[in-house]
């Protein structure tokens, strides 16, 4: 939607929802709930599963034992191309519930709570007000808080579409978490094994595991493959239960189902990271006998266009014959509805967990573009929570720090390019950076553009400091602030993109946007700075005088900038205020600057326990805080 158009909604929205609310976006035919059933519609139903790539059998994975996932197959189309716009849970639901990318509205990082618009209603308000009875069974993880209506009829652990009126279509989630990362803690497989869930010896011995070249070759990394095949096998059943059920109800010719990933897989490098492996996943669609007629290909068939979550809520309501809110994002790709879909999905990665690393991509049928907007932090961050249950995790990791892994294997724990190209067809695994490669000089300038425009057109909030949110937004929605002139969003990402360019010849730039008028760019100017580490000894003086920036994360950024040129006490004195203060996000930038610090040998993890230990921590701070009581 174009910019002006948006303004146009944002405007008549509300007037829109305070007379005739959704039924006003609704055909005729379709409102009325007293009324008598209209024309059949078709039931949906996804089934989710967390966690996995297409590891599957019918994706033509050798080692996976899938049978009902591959029967599904055969009975319906595959696309080859479908992703989540995020590699983790919270930001890709945020983006499926509300048809829009989770970084358009600001809840694009990893469990947080951020304001939306009230008129923009999750999609099951829109289906319910259609007449389907609409069921989550049972995730959430939205990461948004808004006023307004209900959204399901019910979401838990016992949300069924047979609870539904006689003759009601229905709208049905069921999430399955047999292959989420959890599951791979030792005890926990232990448990399963010992109570049959598992068997008891693994299906796929750990020597023939085919370990990907990024993997350390170790016995837990191989151990950590082996279980995950048994989980997708036990997820692979649960599948199988759910389509019985469907069968055995009379409701399989009605039901249209879709079976999907909620993203990437579970083992390192894999969820989280923005690459195939975090981001892929398998979307199969079974289109009942009495909606074959919608079916893209034939039983069995591919599709290769690119589609990602934001476009499944407008598919469905295409399916539906419900109208596409005019706010949402994607674009139909099955249905009535269904229009030119975009030749690439737009992929976005924000903070996860306790760790900030903001990285954009795009990807097509072949290539993927990647822009890292933080060169500085290498890809595999210490995250409490992952390097807690998956073993292989930390033995990775372990690998690399006594010297056992390839160039390719440590190239996870080290600082990221600024830019990344692959060739998915020739490097599958995404292990050969052709940014720096002339042949493709011309792709290379062809995505990055794509990049550019996606992330003008979507007024992209990931660019924003997260502690700077509420006090820009003000009143409004960070949606809002970020819709208006307010947000400057292409000088930001002038200054932004060079920042990370890492191109010394562009320090007397960021120098001078040191002093903007406009805080975000001040930040990614005192970022480029830090980028370029040594490399920017000119920029002290300026560094210094932001150290007394009125935002937080501005001085953070400074502060951390300022110690690797030599002032490490200054940037300490500075960052201890911040880090008593009760600024949850700011603490939580200050703290990762000090491990980074302390990781480069400018500040010792003595003085750094010494700084927290008075410190009453809450939330995602407080993990940082751990971590660095633990570390040795």
């Amino acid at each position: 939607m174009e910019r002006q158009t948006r303004r146009q909604f944002l405007k008549q929205s509300g007037s829109i929802a305070a007379s005739a609310g959704v039924l006003a976006m609704l055909p005729a035919g379709l409102i009325g709930a007293k009324r008598k059933q209209r024309k059949a519609r078709p039931n949906i139903l996804w089934i989710t599963s967390e966690d996995n790539s297409p590891l599957l059998g019918c994706y033509g994975d050798e080692l996976a034992h899938t049978p009902n996932l591959d029967g599904l197959a055969a009975q319906s189309v595959r696309y080859r191309n479908a992703f989540a716009n995020a590699p983790v849970c919270s930001a890709a639901r945020s983006t499926l519930i509300t048809g829009m990318y989770a970084c358009s509205l600001g809840i694009h990082n990893h469990r947080s709570k951020v304001r939306i618009p009230d008129s923009f209603h999750p999609y099951p308000v829109y289906m319910r007000q259609a007449g389907y009875y609409c069921t989550n069974n049972s995730k959430t993880d939205y990461n948004f808080v808004r006023k307004g209506s209900k959204i399901w009829d019910e979401s838990s652990g016992k949300a069924h579409y047979k609870k539904r009126k006689a003759g009601q279509p229905f709208f049905a989630i069921f999430n399955i978490g047999a292959s989420h990362e959890g599951q791979l803690k030792f005890k926990t497989v232990q448990s399963r094994r010992q109570s049959g869930v598992l068997p008891p010896e693994p299906r796929v011995a750990p020597d023939k595991v085919k370990l990907p070249p990024y993997h350390a070759d170790t016995p837990i990394v191989r151990r950590d493959w082996s279980v995950y095949y048994d989980n997708v096998t036990l997820m692979d059943k649960e599948v199988g239960h759910m389509l019985k059920e469907l069968e055995q109800a009379g409701l399989a010719d009605d039901t249209i189902v879709f079976y999907y990933s909620d993203h990437g897989g579970a083992l390192p490098r894999g969820k989280r990271n923005i690459h195939d492996s975090g981001t892929r996943v398998p979307l199969i669609v079974r289109f009942g006998k009495n909606w074959s007629h919608l079916a893209p290909a034939k039983a069995g068939g591919w599709v290769e266009d690119p589609v990602s979550f934001v476009d499944f809520p407008a598919t469905v309501f295409s399916l539906m014959g419900v109208p596409v809110p005019g706010h949402f994002e994607g674009r139909a790709f099955l249905g009535p509805q269904a229009g030119k879909l975009r030749d690439h999905a737009f992929l976005f990665r924000g903070r996860m967990d306790e760790r900030y690393d903001t990285v954009r991509a795009v990807r097509d049928r072949r290539y993927r573009y990647v822009r890292n907007y933080s060169p500085h932090r290498p890809w595999g961050q210490h995250y409490s929570y992952p390097f807690e249950v998956m073993p292989s995790m930390g033995s990775w990791y372990q690998a690399y720090v006594k010297g056992e892994c390839n160039a390719v294997q440590a190239r996870y724990w080290q600082a990221k390019p600024s830019e990344e190209l692959y060739d998915i067809q020739a490097d599958p695994y995404e292990v050969r950076n052709l940014a720096g490669d002339s042949r493709y000089a011309k792709t290379l300038a062809r995505m990055r553009k794509t990049l550019q425009d996606d992330m003008i057109r979507t007024r992209d909030t990931g660019l924003i400091p997260e502690g700077m949110f509420e006090a820009l937004a003000a009143e409004k929605t960070l949606y809002e602030y970020a819709q208006s002139d307010a947000y400057p969003i292409e000088r930001v990402l002038e200054v932004a993109n060079l920042a990370v360019s890492r191109d010394a010849s562009g320090l007397g730039k960021l120098i001078e946007a040191c002093e903007d008028k406009h805080p975000v760019v001040r930040y990614w100017a005192a970022t480029g700075c830090l980028i370029l580490q040594s490399k920017a000894m000119s920029a002290k003086g300026k560094l210094r005088g932001l150290l007394k920036d009125e935002w937080l994360d501005i001085r953070v950024v400074a502060a951390e900038a300022l110690g690797y040129l030599g002032e490490a006490d200054l940037a300490v004195k500075t960052l201890e205020p911040i880090i008593k203060s009760d600024e949850q996000y700011a603490v939580l930038a200050a703290l990762n600057s000090l491990d980074f610090m302390q990781q480069a040998g400018h500040v010792s993890l003595e003085r750094i326990r010494e700084l927290i230990k008075t410190v009453s921590f809450k939330g995602i701070p407080e993990r940082m805080a751990k971590y660095f009581q633990a570390a040795k």
